[in-house]
């Protein structure tokens, strides 16, 4: 039983011995770890496009955002006013601002 594992591992070993099939694995090692486009750099290049596509809707979002605070601002003269306070500082000549931070 032994003699017959050692001659299958022998014929494995012959097989992959064979200056094809070692070319073949040297190619496809090559292709997948050494070349331009290889496995990883293509995981590499994925995970930067998720992480940009996050950012985008991100500020996608913002934008949506600062668009409505500016419609806001610009319709009402009193929420023009308010913002003009809290966030520059403005003031009349005669006026103290106090900001209460929470």
């Amino acid at each position: 039983m032994l003699k017959y594992d050692l001659s299958k591992f022998r014929k494995v070993i012959r097989r992959f011995t064979n200056k094809y099939t070692l070319v073949g694995l040297l190619f496809l090692v090559w292709i997948s770890f050494f070349d331009k486009n290889s496995f990883v750099e293509k995981a590499q290049l994925r995970n930067k496009i998720n992480t940009l596509t996050k950012e985008k809707v991100y500020y996608e979002r913002r934008i949506e955002e600062d668009n409505r605070k500016m419609q806001e601002l610009i319709s009402n003269r009193d929420n023009l006013e308010k913002f003009a306070r809290e966030q520059y500082l403005m003031k009349n000549e005669e006026e103290d601002i106090f900001i209460i931070i929470e």
